[in-house]
């Protein structure tokens, strides 16, 4: 234990927030208490703290600072600021880059459309955002549905100023043309209304206005139509009792709290009800936290209903929180609206809780299966590859240029077997000579194992592309850089091709003169294609942005008067030299510091 005991005695008394850090001054753990030197001494106790990640952080402190203020209160407010700021491993951190999938109407335009939206955190204040939705999947067959039963445009705004006739939507009767004047706005606005009602859960109200239209179609022996509406009428019925799982009785908007845990891992479902309906989910996995359920429900609901859009009218969890009155206290200052934090023990509210317990425990072993398939693959390329780690962590290295020239590389990042965009990486080869494929190799590898290892990030496997001469490349870095720890292979296709298709695979190992030829339908191959390919994607899209940035520019290069500043606004303005060639003089006069003379060198060097 680095942390003297005998400090706790230094503590303040009063509420307020403790940081426990490490020998380098990283943060481990935030805290809040009522009372700082009696909760920090509960940590060093014998019986004062049970849990089970409690001697792995002790035996880590090195440092324990603390901050006053005057209420519990301000205690869960900075507790909640600090935690969000330093990210803690033994706090239950929310990751602030997750996207959401929504539907948006833009209602405050003439004549509105529906979207599809993909944002992280909250949504713009441009329009009526619908969701999150549970996957791009399930928001997308809404929209479908949505387009078919409710016949808006689809078009740009751009496009719904320049039509001069319908396009084919119209004629197919998904469309009622606003831009030729086919509809009123009053028309119009009708089914966007309709739209809204839908999405907020108002479908019998559009189910009974559907059955008398349906109805009057058929009085008027409209058959083809009445067939029409009644086929939509299906289709709805069929989304609603796909959907609405739950009906409350109050119908109110709540949000549905639960914890399932095993060990050291922890998933948190929330379910959202919105009108009597369960229209989405989200789910949080967590490892080695200290917090117990009620700290972790408390930071939680802090965390992500704090400046969160959309708030509902109650949040409910499967335990009283000590916290509730604060946290409602703190929501409602915030978002000027009242939130209660209710923990129900009977009716229709404890029925909700209940669904979102079974659905943690669902999720959980769910996502329990999926790791372990991983992680029984990942040991089975350790096992074949005779690897002296476990690959959790996997790196790809690939480098790309055409006749020499705009040599770039790309490194992409796989942890337990999928994609970490963080970690991946660009480069442009600076000192390697043109088409000197092993020099690029050479230096890419250097320039990023050098910083990884500063920094004590290095992977577990590391994969080049190509055959014996990139491995060999590879062996000479690891050998200047003295790295021994992480394990390499090269991988190429026969011939060299990155076509698609059953392919045979070579897998070079070091010490090893022939190369591994996997089964063409390993579920390894399969996975160590997929991280090569990846590489060599982002490497081929890499290397086209560089080449074509440089050739839009070269051509205005040696244009007498066209200095960096005017080439800048001329591209940005007209997107190629194409559409600058085609420019009339007027157009062209419109770019700011464009002269006639300036017009003149333009039709000499472009036309």
């Amino acid at each position: 234990m680095l942390f003297e005991i005998k400090q706790l005695k230094q503590f303040p008394t009063q509420p307020g927030v403790y940081l426990m850090k490490d020998k380098s001054g990283k943060v481990l753990y935030i805290g809040k208490a009522k009372n700082l030197q009696n909760r920090l001494k509960q940590y060093f106790a014998a019986s004062g703290d049970n849990r089970a990640m409690i001697p792995f952080l002790i035996s880590q402190i090195a440092h324990i600072d603390t901050i006053v203020v005057p209420s519990e209160k301000e205690a869960l407010l900075l507790e909640n600021t600090l935690v969000k700021k330093h990210q803690p491993k033994f706090n239950a951190c929310l990751k602030d880059d997750k996207t959401f999938v929504s539907l948006m109407i833009n209602d405050k335009h003439p004549w509105p459309m529906i979207r599809l939206t993909r944002s992280k955190g909250s949504p713009k204040k441009d329009g009526l955002y619908f969701g999150p939705y549970t996957s791009a999947y399930s928001a997308r067959q809404t929209y479908e549905l949505l387009t078919k039963l409710f016949p808006l445009r689809q078009c740009s705004d751009e496009e719904l100023k320049r039509r001069t006739r319908p396009c084919l939507l119209y004629e197919i009767k998904r469309c009622i043309a606003p831009c030729v004047g086919k509809c009123t706005k009053e028309q119009y606005h009708t089914f966007v209304d309709g739209a809204v009602k839908f999405l907020k859960g108002q479908d019998r109200e559009i189910l009974k206005g559907l059955y008398q239209e349906m109805k009057a179609a058929s009085e008027a022996m409209e058959y083809e139509r009445a067939a029409s509406i009644l086929q939509s009428i299906r289709q709805i019925e069929h989304v609603v009792e796909s959907q609405a799982l739950v009906v409350k009785v109050n119908g109110k908007n709540s949000d549905a709290l639960a914890l399932y845990a095993q060990g050291e891992e922890v998933m948190l479902i929330q379910l959202l009800f919105r009108e009597g309906k369960l229209v989405g989910s989200e789910h949080y996995p967590f490892t080695n936290i200290l917090e117990d359920d009620d700290d972790l429900y408390s930071s939680f609901i802090l965390q992500h209903y704090r400046y969160k859009e959309g708030l509902p009218e109650e949040i409910l969890v499967p335990i009283p929180l000590k916290d509730a009155d604060l946290i409602a206290e703190i929501l409602c200052e915030t978002h000027k609206k009242r939130v209660s934090v209710l923990s129900p023990q009977k009716g229709e509210r404890r029925a909700l809780v209940g669904i979102a317990e079974q659905n943690a425990r669902a999720v959980f072993e769910q996502e329990k299966n999926q790791q372990e398939l991983k992680e029984k693959m990942l040991l089975d390329l350790q096992d074949t590859l005779k690897l002296n780690r476990y690959p959790k962590r996997i790196q790809c290295f690939d480098t790309s240029n055409i006749s020499g020239t705009d040599p770039v590389a790309s490194m992409v990042a796989f942890i337990d077997g999928e994609k970490d965009r963080q970690r991946s990486r660009l480069f442009k080869i600076k000192g390697a000579a043109k088409g000197d494929d092993y020099g690029a190799m050479r230096e890419v590898l250097t320039r990023h194992l050098v910083r990884a290892k500063q920094a004590d990030d290095l992977p577990d496997l590391i994969i080049v592309d190509g055959g014996k001469g990139q491995l060999g490349i590879a062996l000479d870095v690891f050998k200047e850089l003295d790295i021994a720890s992480v394990d390499l292979i090269a991988l190429t296709k026969e011939e060299g091709r990155h076509d698609k298709g059953i392919t045979s695979e070579r897998i070079f190992l070091p010490d090893q003169h022939e190369p591994i030829h996997l089964n063409p339908r390993s579920s390894l191959l399969f996975l160590l294609q997929n991280i090569r390919d990846e590489a060599h994607r982002r490497a081929i899209g890499f290397h086209r942005e560089r080449r074509k940035k440089r050739t839009l520019t070269s051509a205005l290069d040696t244009i007498p008067g066209i200095g960096p500043t005017k080439r800048s606004r001329l591209l940005t303005h007209f997107g190629s030299i194409e559409q600058i060639a085609k420019a009339s003089d007027e157009e062209l006069k419109q770019i700011k510091g464009i002269h006639n003379k300036d017009i003149e060198q333009l039709r000499n060097h472009l036309t």
